[in-house]
C-alpha cells in the first residue's frame, strides 16, 4: 500500500516541472546570445538558489556573469531590501559594457562592476511581454481591440497599423478554439503577443486577418466566476469535424512607415490549429525581398510553397508535392516546418521514399536537382545551412541502433555527398543554436543518464562545458532511473520502444501492480528520448513513487520512425495509439519481470491521453482493471478539426464515429474515473460528460470529477486533481486505503508554463 512518505514523495515529483532546480541542478541550460551571436549568458538553478553565468565560445571560457556577494551587497544598499546572493531577485539581466542591468522590487536597476555601486536606471526598459519588438528594437507591434499597433521605442509615439478589424474578423490571432483563454484570464493576460513577423530590415510586418465569422460558436458556463457573480456565459468559436467553416487566415503586408496595406492575392490559409506565423509557415527571404509561406488543402494531400510580393501582394506557386495521405513538413504538428529558402535553391523535406529526408528544388523553376539525405533514418531538425560551404547541419533519428529515437547532429553536402555525424556517440542530443550560429550549445543525454551541456563547432569539437546535471535531489525521493526497453508490436515484427519505471522502494520478490500512462498522439511522441520527460511525463514518476509499475510505450502510428509507421495511425484514431500493441507489450514485459502483477493493470492519460484512457478500458476489459481518464477528447465528431481531420482524413465521417467513447459505453467493466476542468476550452467538457450520460444510461459504475473554474490542464488545482487521481488508483489497485494527504497548491509560474505549453 501507497504511505504518506511515498505521496510527501510523488507530490514533490509532480512539482519538478514548476520548481526547477529542486530535485534536478544544472540540467536546464537556455543560452541568452549576446554580441550577435559571440557570446552568451544564462541562468542556472543551484537548488538553494540561481547564478548567472558568461560564457565566450571562442575563448573557451565559462564564468560568473559578476560577483553575486558584492551585487547582492550593492543591491540591497541602494534598495533597503534583503538581498539573498543566492537568490537574486532577478531572472534576467541586460549585459551593458562594464555594467549589469535588471528589474527588481519594482524599478530598474543598473550595478557597475568596476565598483559594484548599484543605481537607479534613469529609463525604463523597453518592451512589454505583449508586444513584438522589430528587429532593430526601435519600433514594436501589439494588438489593440481588433487591430495592430505600431509604437516607436524612442518616444512612445503611437499609430494604426490597421483600422477595419472587426469581432470575429481581426488582425494578429489564432484561431480562438487554441486561445487559452481560460488560462489567460487565470494568469491575467487579456491576450497573447500578437501572431507577426517583422521584415528583417525592420520597415514591414507579416501579419493576417483572421476570419471565423461563419465559425460554430460553441458555449461553457462558469458556475463561479472570480469575482463571485452569477454564473457567466463564455461564448467562443470552436469548428468540429466536418464543418463547412473553419478558421482562415489572410495574409498582408503592413509598411510601418507609410501605412500601406498589401493583402495577398490568393485564397486565404486554412487555420484550425495555429496561426501560419506563429507556427513558422510563413516567413520573411533574409534579404526582406519576398514572404515565403507553405499552403495545404482541406484533405492536406497537396502541401504547396508559395512566393508572397509584399510590394505588390502577388502570389505565385514555388513547388509542391503531393501524396496519397496527408503531406507533412514535419512529422510533429507543432515543430517548425523542415523547408529552407536559400539564395537560389529550396531544401524541401519529404517522405516519399518511406523515410524523412532532405531534397533541393531550383527556386526559379521548381525543378528537382537532388536528393540531399538518404538512408534508414529521418531528419529532424535543420540547424544550418551554410551556403558558401555547400554544407547543411541537422539532426536526425534512427541513426543510433539502440534507440531510433535518439537524435544526432549530422552534416551533409548540398549534393548530398560528405555525409558525417558531428555528434558521434549513442546520445541523443537537443541543439540551441545562437543568433550568428557560429556555435551551438548541445544537451546530450539518455532517458536514464543525465544532461551534460556543452557548446560544440560545427566539426563536433566541445569548446567549453557547462554543466553536468546533478540528480541528488531526485535519488533522494526514492526515484530511481527508467529503464527504456524495446517489445514487438501486436504484429510481432515490428520493433516498439518505451520506458519502464520501478516502483518507489523496488523489491523484486513482490508483485506490484503496473499503470500504462498512455498518450497516442498522433502528432507527438508519447516518449522522448532524453532525460527529461517533459510534459508528457508528467505523471510517470509520481505514480512509480506509490508503489506502482508504470510503462510508457509509443506504438504504431506515432511521429518519429518511418512515414508507414506514422500512417498506421491515419484513418485509425479510434486505435488509440494502437492500444493492441499497448497489450502485447505489457504481456512480454511481464514474461521476464515476475513483479509485474498483470491482474492489476490500470491506464492513465490527459487529453489524447483521456481518450486513449477511457478506451483501454473499454476496447480492452480483460486488460485494463481501472482507469483514469483526465480531459478527455472522447467524442471526435466534436472535436477540433485540425487533429480530427488531420490523422482521420478530412470526409471521413465513418472513422470519427469509430474514435467516439460515446458510442462504446456500455462495454465497460473496470473501475473508471473521470476528470475534466469545467472551463476546458481545448476539450470542452461536453466530451466527458456525453460519456458519462451513456455511462449512467447502460448502468455503469463510475465516478465522475467536474472541477469548477480549471482549464485544460488543471495548471491551478494539479496537485488536488492528481491526488484524487492518485487515491482513486491506490484502492482500486491496491485494495488499500489511501492516506489522508492533501498537498498544498502549486503555484502557477512561468517554468511551469513553459513546461506545460512548449
Amino acid at each position: 500500500m501507497s504511505t504518506t512518505e511515498d505521496y510527501q514523495a510523488a507530490e514533490r515529483l509532480l512539482r519538478r516541472p514548476a520548481r526547477p532546480g529542486e530535485l534536478v541542478v544544472g540540467d536546464k541550460v537556455r543560452p541568452q546570445w549576446i554580441d550577435g551571436g559571440a557570446r552568451f549568458w544564462y541562468e542556472v538553478s543551484t537548488g538553494a538558489g540561481r547564478r548567472f553565468v558568461l560564457v565566450d565560445p571562442a575563448a573557451g571560457t565559462r564564468e560568473p556573469a559578476f560577483d553575486h556577494a558584492l551585487l547582492a551587497t550593492a543591491l540591497a544598499a541602494a534598495s533597503g531590501q534583503r538581498v539573498d546572493p543566492e537568490a537574486l531577485p532577478f531572472t534576467a539581466i541586460e549585459l551593458a559594457g562594464s555594467a549589469v542591468e535588471f528589474a527588481a522590487f519594482g524599478a530598474y536597476w543598473r550595478c557597475h562592476l568596476n565598483d559594484y555601486a548599484c543605481e537607479r536606471a534613469e529609463f525604463t526598459p523597453p518592451g512589454n511581454p505583449l508586444d513584438v519588438p522589430s528587429p532593430d528594437k526601435k519600433l514594436a507591434v501589439s494588438r489593440r481591440g481588433h487591430d495592430l499597433w505600431a509604437r516607436s521605442l524612442s518616444d512612445g509615439r503611437e499609430w494604426a497599423l490597421t483600422t477595419d478589424g472587426e469581432p470575429a474578423h481581426q488582425y494578429g490571432t489564432g484561431p480562438e478554439s487554441t486561445g487559452n483563454g481560460t488560462l489567460l484570464r487565470k494568469i491575467g493576460l487579456p491576450y497573447l503577443p500578437p501572431a507577426v513577423a517583422w521584415s528583417p530590415d525592420s520597415t514591414k510586418v507579416l501579419a493576417h486577418r483572421t476570419d471565423e465569422r461563419g465559425v460554430r460558436q460553441t458555449h461553457l458556463v462558469e458556475a463561479r466566476p472570480a469575482d463571485g457573480a452569477e454564473p457567466r456565459l463564455h461564448t467562443q468559436r470552436y469548428a468540429y469535424a466536418g464543418d463547412e467553416n473553419m478558421p482562415q487566415a489572410e495574409l498582408v503586408v503592413l509598411d510601418v512607415a507609410t501605412g500601406a496595406v498589401v493583402r495577398a492575392q490568393a485564397e486565404p490559409l486554412l487555420m484550425p490549429v495555429m496561426s501560419p506565423i506563429t507556427a513558422k509557415w510563413a516567413w520573411w527571404a533574409p534579404d526582406s525581398s519576398a514572404v515565403y509561406y507553405l499552403g495545404r488543402p482541406r484533405d492536406l494531400r497537396t502541401l504547396t510553397l508559395y512566393r508572397l510580393d509584399p510590394a505588390t501582394g502577388e502570389v505565385a506557386a514555388v513547388l509542391g508535392e503531393t501524396g496519397e495521405t496527408r503531406v507533412e513538413p514535419n512529422q510533429w504538428m507543432l515543430e517548425p516546418p523542415l523547408v529552407r529558402v536559400l539564395a537560389d535553391e529550396v531544401l524541401w523535406y519529404s517522405q516519399r521514399d518511406g523515410r524523412g529526408h532532405l531534397y533541393r528544388y531550383d527556386l526559379r523553376t521548381g525543378a528537382l536537382l537532388g536528393q540531399v539525405t538518404s538512408g534508414p533514418w529521418g531528419v529532424r531538425q535543420i540547424l544550418r545551412v551554410d551556403e558558401a560551404e555547400r554544407v547543411v547541419y541537422f539532426t536526425a533519428s534512427g541513426l543510433v541502433d539502440e534507440d531510433p529515437y535518439r537524435r544526432t547532429v549530422c552534416r551533409v553536402g548540398l549534393d548530398g555527398s560528405g555525409f558525417a555525424e558531428v555528434t558521434d556517440d549513442e546520445l541523443d542530443h537537443v541543439v540551441s543554436l545562437g543568433d550568428g550560429q557560429e556555435y551551438f550549445v548541445d544537451s546530450a543525454s539518455t532517458v536514464d543518464t543525465a544532461p551534460v551541456t556543452t557548446v560544440r563547432d560545427w566539426a563536433g569539437r566541445v569548446l567549453v562545458e557547462l554543466e553536468r546535471a546533478d540528480i541528488g535531489g531526485l535519488t533522494a525521493t526514492g526515484w530511481t532511473p527508467p529503464e527504456r526497453f524495446r517489445v514487438k508490436a501486436a504484429d510481432g515484427v515490428t520493433d516498439l520502444y518505451g520506458v519502464l519505471y520501478r516502483p518507489r522502494g523496488f523489491d523484486p520478490a513482490r508483485r506490484y501492480p503496473v499503470v500504462d500512462n498512455v498518450y497516442p498522439g498522433p502528432q507527438v511522441e508519447r516518449v522522448a528520448p532524453c532525460f527529461d520527460p517533459g510534459g508528457m511525463g508528467l505523471d510517470a514518476e509520481p505514480l512509480a513513487a506509490l508503489g506502482f509499475v508504470v510503462v510508457a510505450l509509443d506504438g504504431r502510428g506515432t511521429p518519429g520512425r518511418s512515414k508507414s509507421f506514422h500512417d498506421a495511425s491515419y484513418g485509425r484514431l479510434a486505435d488509440a495509439g494502437c492500444l493492441a500493441d499497448h497489450v502485447a507489450a505489457l504481456r512480454q514485459l511481464a514474461v521476464t519481470r515476475p513483479w509485474m502483477d498483470l491482474d492489476r493493470v490500470g491506464v492513465f492519460g490527459h487529453s489524447g491521453g483521456g481518450f486513449a484512457a477511457a478506451r483501454a478500458m473499454l476496447d480492452f476489459p480483460e486488460v485494463y482493471r481501472a482507469g483514469v481518464a483526465l480531459s478527455g477528447s472522447h467524442e471526435a465528431r466534436c472535436f477540433n478539426p485540425g487533429f480530427v481531420e488531420t490523422y482521420d482524413g478530412a470526409d471521413n465521417p465513418e472513422a470519427w464515429a469509430r474514435a467516439s467513447n460515446v458510442d462504446l459505453a456500455d462495454r465497460l467493466a473496470g473501475r473508471l474515473l473521470l476528470v475534466h476542468g469545467e472551463m476546458d476550452d481545448q476539450v470542452h467538457p461536453h466530451h466527458t460528460l456525453r460519456l458519462a450520460d451513456r455511462l449512467v444510461a447502460a448502468g455503469k459504475d463510475f465516478e465522475l470529477l467536474i472541477v469548477p473554474g480549471a482549464e485544460h490542464t488543471f495548471i491551478d488545482c494539479l496537485a488536488y486533481v492528481r491526488t484524487r487521481c492518485w487515491d482513486f488508483m491506490v484502492r482500486e489497485l491496491m485494495g488499500a486505503r489511501p492516506p489522508a494527504y492533501r498537498p498544498a497548491p502549486i503555484t502557477v509560474g512561468p517554468e511551469l508554463l513553459a513546461e506545460m505549453f512548449a
